[in-house]
């Protein structure tokens, strides 16, 4: 099961630094526990929005390590605005945050 992720975005000259930090298992269908594979279990849609506007659309696969750290670097931004990032795995579960840029 999904758990809570980390954001933080800061500032830095005309970028805004977006680093988050999701809680996955990110089983890629082909590890064996018991003698049985275990099934598939990835994020496969990423989206990161600042003030509601969509900034980054990415789509990953099962090649990303469990409990992943996805950096950004967006153009523009300022202190206060709000940064959310989304995600939507293989099986339909989904988890989103936000924070203020600092």
């Amino acid at each position: 099961m999904p758990g809570p992720m980390k954001i933080r975005a800061t500032l830095k000259g005309s970028y805004t630094d977006i680093r988050v930090l999701m809680s996955h298992p990110m089983e890629t269908g082909l590890r064996k526990a018991q003698g049985k594979l275990v099934p598939a279990h990835f994020i496969e849609n990423i989206t990161v929005k600042v003030n509601g506007k969509t900034v980054v659309k990415a789509q990953t696969s099962q090649a990303i390590s469990r409990n992943p750290v996805f950096a950004f670097r967006v153009k523009g931004g300022n202190k206060g605005d709000m940064v959310e990032i989304g995600w939507v795995d293989n099986k339909g579960e989904s988890n989103k945050t936000e924070a203020a840029v600092a």
